[in-house]
């Protein structure tokens, strides 16, 4: 069943849509499903408590299932976009996903959380101060999250009902730059919450064409490094790379004094990263795409994929069952 859009952003507003400015506030939009979602007229304002109260009454529509059907579960997602992008083509993209994978496929609801990205080639390094500057913004989220999986948590174990805890899952896929915006988040949230350790935030975060450092999650990091953070508050994390990707060819010179990109290269070294990380080389399923850097959402079979992992198929199988 078709769900609402929602989406959030730290954009300022401007009369005719999402600026490429940060603002200080962060607001939240609802859509109707018949609405264009690139016309900023087709949104509504909503105040963060209803936001959230309309997205939780959603999910506790959720039906829970048993542990033995686990990839049935559905989700409350979040769509992170890239550098290069406009408020508007963010909501297209998110709308296009929304559509082929969680409409098609019942998985929940998905949310945009779309950041100033400057949406001009040019952009590059200021994009990269704003997807900096907007972990703020996401870590809010983190740690609302928290607290709500704390409270129904210890509701559950007062009442010794199952019942009460939270069905959805949260997880997150996050594209290119939009992985610099998690890493940035996820640790800024760590910290907040003193690394909690009995808790998972993130139950998959699915990392495409990832504009991050390929070393991210090495082992005989610091404890206290953004991989290693991140690695403690997600359930798993699949990076999903190919060596196709120009784009992520060219911002491995811009910045970050010849480190490779996780999205293009894949891991630096796979034998020394958390357990619940692993990477995918998907180049067989985007090969012939007009744009690989997005090719992953365009092609139905590396669409499958990520539909794979977000329902927790084990990491072995995602390749075993051919997308239809």
């Amino acid at each position: 069943m078709p769900q609402p859009l929602f989406m959030i952003t730290n954009r300022t507003v401007e009369k005719d849509g999402l600026g490429t400015e940060l603002d200080s506030t962060t607001r939240y939009f609802q859509c109707p499903i018949d609405a264009d979602p690139a016309k900023f007229a087709s949104w509504t304002l909503l105040t963060g408590s209803d936001f959230i109260a309309r997205v939780r009454k959603l999910a506790q529509r959720f039906v829970r299932v048993d542990d033995d059907h686990n990839e049935e579960q559905q989700h409350v997602s979040m769509f992170v976009h890239g550098f290069n992008v406009d408020w508007a083509s963010a909501a297209t993209r998110y709308a296009q996903i929304k559509t082929d994978l969680f409409d098609a496929k019942d998985l929940g609801v998905l949310i945009l959380f779309t950041w100033p990205s400057n949406g001009s080639p040019a952009g590059y390094l200021p994009d990269r101060e704003d997807a900096r500057d907007s972990a703020a913004a996401v870590a809010d989220l983190v740690v609302f999250l928290n607290d709500y999986l704390t409270e129904q948590q210890r509701k559950a174990a007062e009442s010794q009902d199952p019942n009460k805890l939270c069905r959805a899952k949260l997880s997150v896929i996050a594209h290119s730059m939009g992985n610099y915006v998690m890493e940035k988040a996820l640790a800024v949230g760590a910290k907040r919450l003193n690394s909690p350790q009995l808790i998972t935030l993130i139950n998959q975060l699915v990392m495409v064409a990832a504009d991050v450092d390929n070393d991210l999650f090495q082992k005989d990091k610091p404890e206290d490094s953004d991989g290693s953070l991140m690695a403690n508050l997600c359930y798993r994390i699949g990076a999903l790379y190919t060596g196709l990707d120009q784009v992520l060819g060219a911002s491995a010179g811009l910045k970050h004094f010849g480190a490779r990109r996780l999205g293009r290269s894949g891991l630096a070294d796979p034998s020394n990263v958390w357990g619940n990380v692993f990477e995918l080389d998907v180049s067989t399923l985007v090969k012939g795409q007009h744009a690989i850097h997005s090719a992953v959402f365009d092609s139905p079979e590396a669409l499958s994929i990520v539909e794979r992992i977000l329902r927790g198929v084990d990491r072995e199988h995602l390749l075993d069952v051919q997308p239809v």
